[in-house]
């Protein structure tokens, strides 16, 4: 069995631990809110038209976006690019998630990894 490197003081405690999941979907939806308020009138308006919300997973922030009519759809693949350079004033990595609940086919990710010379 392998021991922890860290003394059990250094270790996160149960509590905490148990906060973890709590402490990210706050942190999921603050971005959420803070997200809208950074986009432009056209990108709400597309972004009202489809379910979509955060989610980070392993450190990676994702815009998840789930479109349920072909035009919907459309419009959010033509507005990736917008919706990426909106993204990279949240993080310097992360993902968006594109998928329709009209045709059945795989969803669409677009991973953005932001350098920190680059202006957003």
């Amino acid at each position: 069995m392998n021991q922890p490197y860290l003394s059990a003081d250094d270790l996160p405690s149960d509590q905490m631990t148990q906060l973890s999941p709590i402490l990210l979907r706050q942190l999921e939806e603050a971005t959420k809110k803070s997200f809208f308020r950074k986009c432009d009138r056209l990108l709400r308006i597309l972004l009202s038209s489809c379910h979509w919300y955060f989610k980070v997973d392993s450190g990676i922030l994702t815009l998840v976006m789930i479109c349920h009519d072909i035009e919907s759809y459309q419009n959010v693949m033509k507005a990736i690019t917008q919706l990426a350079d909106k993204l990279k004033y949240f993080a310097n990595r992360a993902r968006i998630r594109v998928s329709s609940t009209v045709n059945q086919v795989m969803p669409c990710v677009v991973n953005i990894d932001a350098n920190l010379s680059e202006e957003p």
